[in-house]
């Protein structure tokens, strides 16, 4: 129960389940987080469910939204998608106008269709399948995030122009569809551009050893000149692969995704360096004044600043969802959507956004990519590819 209280609490006090949530729906305009507080997604959903509720509070104290006073409704999914899909049914019952759910495809889509069926908005708070939107889910359904295909095309585009990468091999954790849409991206671009796919491979993110893969890996890099490493995983499964590979002397620059995003990790991995992945924003000395007034913000009202980038896209949403419900008059979702599927190249806190009725990812805007070493994250530079990610890859459609 402490869960389901904890936004209701961040609001000034705490603000129980049942009757008293119904009738503030009733009188106001009501958000309903149907995310994780327990489990491991609660490492993504975390962050930036603080992150959107600095976003209410911020719009709540410059007059709400439509004159009204945004309230917040809230339940921990437990990183489980059954539950998933308790919880985002009883927030839409209880009158959610909006729905955020799980920073994952996998896990926030069961409360995302929920609030589809219901003519309800949601929005995945990071999630970077494509399917997250209106493929998977439906026409009222976005994220905030980019789609995994971007990542791993940017660093499959960055690696081979800017570190003369030529012969790269995939290491694939095919416990979530992220994963695969990341690869999916790298597998793409990487031979586009020149270089050679020497050799792919797959585990388990929670396997307690991938040490057949390196075996198998060890032999590509003796025989057929690996020079890097396409690492497509999440924490904590991703960190622990990191380690073993370093602790079994292979070396070479790894490149991964935007879910290893921030230090927390690198205790398990101590002296890690030649690791490079993408992000949207710095949570320290970010170029753009803004994102860095946004994580004082944060920090003053939680006490520290965010750990990794994934606390900010849903502030860009949910300034995009804001605008198309002032100009709507309304949170009617057929008549906001409409709205935000006109957006082209809309001005964020963090950038360009760019929804059509077909796609409600982002699959162009630049990112940031930044490298381990000495256990500290750095910014390289900013990147971004000129080819457009086609529906096979973003999709991925079989061959």
């Amino acid at each position: 129960m402490k869960a389901k209280l904890l936004i209701g609490a961040l609001l000034g006090g705490a603000i129980t389940f049942g009757a008293a949530h119904k009738a503030f729906a009733d009188n106001g305009i009501t958000i309903g987080m149907a995310v994780a507080f327990s489990g491991w997604m609660e490492a993504y959903d975390g962050e930036a469910t603080k992150m959107a509720q600095l976003w209410v509070d911020q719009t709540n104290a410059m007059g709400g939204l439509l004159g009204k006073r945004i309230k917040v409704i809230s339940g921990d999914t437990k990183t489980d998608r059954v539950e998933g899909a308790k919880v985002g049914k009883d927030l839409i019952d209880q009158g959610a106008n909006l729905l955020l759910v799980s920073a994952d495809y996998d896990y926030g889509a069961p409360a995302a269709l929920q609030a589809q069926k219901a003519g309800v908005i949601s929005t995945f708070l990071g999630a970077s399948d494509p399917k997250a939107g209106v493929l998977g889910v439906g026409p009222f359904s976005f994220t905030a995030n980019n789609a995994g295909q971007l990542e791993g095309a940017i660093m499959g585009d960055w690696g081979h122009e800017k570190k003369g990468f030529r012969k790269g091999y995939m290491l694939l954790d095919e416990t979530i569809e992220y994963n695969k849409s990341v690869c999916a991206g790298y597998e793409w671009i990487f031979p586009n551009k020149g270089g050679t796919i020497v050799g792919r491979d797959t585990f388990k993110g929670l396997d307690p050893t991938i040490s057949s893969q390196i075996t198998r890996l060890s032999d590509a890099i003796r025989t057929g000149g690996v020079d890097n490493i396409m690492l497509c995983s999440t924490n904590p499964g991703a960190a622990s692969s990191v380690r073993q590979l370093r602790a079994a002397g292979i070396n070479l620059p790894i490149m991964s995704a935007t879910a290893m995003d921030g230090t927390y990790w690198l205790n398990s991995t101590p002296g890690l360096k030649d690791f490079y992945l993408p992000i949207q924003a710095l949570t320290v000395n970010d170029t753009r004044p803004a994102v860095n007034e946004l994580t004082a913000a944060f920090a003053k009202k939680f006490g520290k600043p965010p750990t990794t980038q994934y606390a900010y896209p849903i502030y860009a949403f949910l300034d995009m969802w804001s605008k198309a419900v002032t100009e709507a008059g309304t949170t009617d979702a057929t008549k906001v959507v409409a709205l935000l599927n006109k957006s082209d190249k809309t001005p964020t806190i963090l950038g360009p956004r760019t929804f059509t009725s077909k796609l409600h990812v982002q699959t162009s805007m630049p990112m940031i990519v930044v490298s381990y070493a000495n256990d500290k994250e750095t910014p390289v530079e900013e990147w971004s590819i000129k080819d457009t990610i086609p529906d096979a890859v973003l999709y991925r459609l079989k061959k």
